[in-house]
């Protein structure tokens, strides 16, 4: 497809175009910075000209990208939600474990380890392991799928083809991959000390 690519400063104020074909629509505003990947098809390699706008698009760090095309925004959105669900997966389960080994501390000293405690604890320490292999690199990390209809409304939806686009918000995930690392190997420390003193009595 041929994609045009346009920067504005402000609101309607043109800055300069190009050509390219491998290149989307980005608008740039006074308050928001957004990247509109539109559902043109001129060609037939156009889904893989629009994967390269998104990856370029999430790369350079927008704080919105606004995608048309159905299939790529979907394929997009369930990757996040994927995401989504180990961080959440790993924190809960490492909380439960946590606390569950400080609410039946006689099964323990008791000589009987609780497999609430060991499996929640294992499953946290999986989930953070394996979001830390496929996500800590991937620029997908840094985005959400926005829903909220006041930041919605600043965004030229209106101008688009596509009724249900795919919107994704760029937000700091620095804190939350702190939080739940400490969580999962406090889980998994507790579990170890909880085998430990199991199999030295």
């Amino acid at each position: 497809p041929r994609l045009c690519k346009s920067s504005h400063r402000g609101r309607g104020r043109m800055a300069g175009s190009g050509d390219s074909d491998e290149q989307a629509l980005m608008t740039r505003m006074e308050e928001n910075d957004y990247f509109v990947i539109h559902e043109i098809y001129h060609s037939e390699n156009a889904q893989e000209i629009f994967e390269n706008a998104l990856e370029n698009a999430l790369e350079n760090g927008h704080e919105f990208i606004i995608i048309e095309p159905t299939k790529i925004g979907d394929e997009t959105a369930r990757w996040i939600k994927l995401g989504n669900c180990l961080h959440k997966t790993a924190v809960l389960s490492g909380l439960t474990s946590i606390v569950s080994a400080l609410l039946l501390p006689s099964m323990h000293s008791g000589g009987v380890p609780s497999v609430l405690t060991l499996s929640t604890g294992a499953l946290s320490l999986s989930c953070a392991t394996l979001y830390g292999i496929s996500w800590q690199f991937d620029p997908c990390c840094k985005y959400q799928v926005e829903c909220d209809p006041q930041n919605l409304t600043d965004l030229p939806l209106h101008t688009l083809r596509s009724t249900s686009p795919v919107v994704l918000v760029r937000k700091d995930d620095r804190y939350r991959k702190v939080f739940q690392n400490i969580v999962a190997v406090t889980a998994a420390a507790h579990c170890v000390y909880i085998v430990y003193q199991w199999y030295s009595k």
